[in-house]
């Protein structure tokens, strides 16, 4: 009998892992063998992926909550899914999904089913990723043409600016030493000078 080993993945510091955790704590996993990642699901160079992977070995069992906590890029996961159970010969249980346990059905219908199981789940949870990103493109794009600025806000300007960018413009001193009259780094000096000009 091999051991058993736990997965959990969370995108964000802000993320809850708590459900991760109670699933699987519920088939009693050794707390030394749960392994959980803080990152993207984009692909699979994450630390504690890597650290249990390589820890992993022959008729040992892997469960993770749901397919999506694997990873969200199609080709990938069904890569790892092959890395796992052809190569390193560890069973995978996906606790969400019955049909995505690989000690059931050995037999040729049980991997076909498997697979087929598998390749659509993938392909929802990448289907999904970039309806994210699609979505959060369009909000960004929405809330820039409402006037919303992203990034620092601006800092005003020096009370001696106006002078001191007539002096450069007329050629007296250079953009270093305006720059450094108005105590503000080079490139913003430059970009206000810009904005001055257009006006």
């Amino acid at each position: 009998m091999g051991g058993s080993y736990g997965y959990i993945r969370v995108s964000t510091h802000e993320q809850n892992e708590g459900r991760q955790v109670l699933a699987l704590n519920g088939v009693h996993i050794p707390r030394e063998n749960i392994y959980m990642d803080r990152q993207s699901g984009k692909d699979f160079q994450r630390p504690m992926y890597r650290r249990m992977l390589k820890r992993l070995k022959e008729d040992d069992v892997l469960y993770i909550k749901s397919i999506d906590r694997l990873g969200r890029n199609y080709e990938e996961v069904l890569e790892q899914w092959r890395v796992l159970t052809k190569e390193k010969k560890v069973d995978i249980v996906v606790l969400d999904m019955p049909l995505l346990d690989t000690r059931r059905g050995k037999d040729l219908m049980g991997t076909f089913l498997s697979d087929i199981v598998l390749q659509v789940l993938s392909f929802v949870a990448e289907n999904e990723r970039k309806n994210i990103r699609e979505r959060q493109r369009e909000g960004i794009e929405a809330a820039k043409l409402r006037g919303v600025r992203f990034g620092r806000p601006e800092k005003p300007v020096p009370d001696n600016f106006e002078m001191v960018y007539g002096k450069w413009a007329a050629g007296e001193i250079s953009g270093r030493k305006a720059a450094q009259e108005c105590n503000m780094p080079f490139s913003s000096f430059y970009r206000k000078a810009g904005y001055m000009e257009q006006q």
